[in-house]
């Protein structure tokens, strides 16, 4: 049977390009990896030596060949540069965070409306191993009826970084932008919108002009309060997944691997990609007849290929997204 590949570009080769979005184009047989953007380094074709390298972002949206475009740019392009893939008839990747405002956001998917081509956002934390044990473990109900939910995104950079717009104040900077928008939009995956929610953001790094703490707390139906906490300044990570509930208490660290298997070249369809180290399991803690019981769970394997095949799905089989348009809307109206 003839696969009907989605012909794919990608507006930047910097990590993003290299680490998060390529591998998984060019080892995906329903993809084609047709062309990047590189301004002035030319390294893909190092990589992907049948690939075509773009001098510009104009330029790779006049390619009538490619369909999908991969928007990785800094922040604060992404609303201009997806309006202009769309006005150029490509469907849209977007990464996060996907536009700094919720009317920058519903302009995007009233566009894609508008010309017939789907909006996509990339949150591919929800692939996560570790975040997916989070998630059996509320599902197999052992803990009983959530209460307390605490997520950590921990870092230690205290020296200014040298990507300047991650560091200078302009829409969509900052650590809750740029880490919180990964843990709320899990947080939305598993319990939708927030009744309520309170925002704190603060910066401590000398000559900081962008936030490097920020927390969240949520309120949700049935009591649950959900606290998101992301810091620049962690020098000693603490558990990035805590839950309690009625019943018991799951903790756990974040123990992902994709990230630093990609930085180290690894294919995402290496048999042992997104394989947990050893040692890294969560642990859970319940009552069972009266007795307290301890379990060490093992993730399953992190996959962030399941976002390619959901986007080939949707794109192809009109099959919806794992991620809607009003979860966006309800991210947004946070971090906004």
């Amino acid at each position: 049977m003839t696969v009907n590949k989605i012909i794919t570009g990608v507006l930047s080769y910097g990590m993003s390009g290299r680490v998060f979005h390529t591998p998984f184009i060019a080892n995906n047989d329903r993809f084609e990896l047709r062309a990047v953007v590189e301004r002035s380094t030319k390294k893909a074709q190092l990589d992907y030596p049948s690939i075509i390298s773009y001098d510009s972002v104009e330029e790779l949206l006049a390619d009538d060949a490619i369909e999908l475009v991969i928007i990785n740019t800094p922040n604060d392009t992404h609303v201009s540069l997806a309006k202009q893939a769309l006005l150029a008839g490509k469907h849209v990747l977007i990464e996060k965070p996907f536009a700094p405002t919720v009317s920058e956001a519903k302009e995007l998917f009233d566009l894609g409306r508008k010309v017939g081509k789907f909006v996509l956002p990339y949150h591919n934390r929800r692939f996560d191993s570790d975040f997916n044990s989070l998630k059996s473990v509320l599902e197999c109900g052992k803990v009983g009826e959530p209460v307390e939910l605490h997520l950590r995104f921990d870092r230690y950079r205290a020296e200014i970084g040298q990507k300047v717009f991650k560091e200078t104040k302009r829409p969509a900077a900052g650590i809750l932008f740029d880490l919180g928008s990964h843990l709320l939009d899990q947080v939305i995956s598993l319990f939708g919108k927030p009744l309520t929610a309170v925002k704190r953001t603060s910066i401590h790094r000398k000559d900081s002009e962008v936030d490097d703490f920020a927390t969240l707390l949520l309120t949700f139906d049935h009591g649950l309060t959900v606290f998101i906490t992301v810091s620049m300044l962690v020098l000693e990570s603490q558990y990035s997944f805590l839950l309690h509930g009625t019943q018991g208490t799951f903790v756990k660290d974040r123990t992902d691997v994709q990230e630093n298997q990609l930085i180290d070249g690894i294919s995402p369809i290496d048999e042992h990609y997104g394989e947990e180290n050893e040692h890294a399991e969560g642990l859970l803690t319940y009552l069972e007849q009266g007795n307290m019981v301890s379990e060490r769970l093992k993730a399953l394997k992190g996959n962030y290929m399941l976002l390619f095949d959901a986007v080939y799905d949707q794109i192809r089989n009109d099959k919806a997204y794992f991620v809607t348009e009003e979860q966006i809307y309800w991210q947004l109206e946070i971090l906004e």
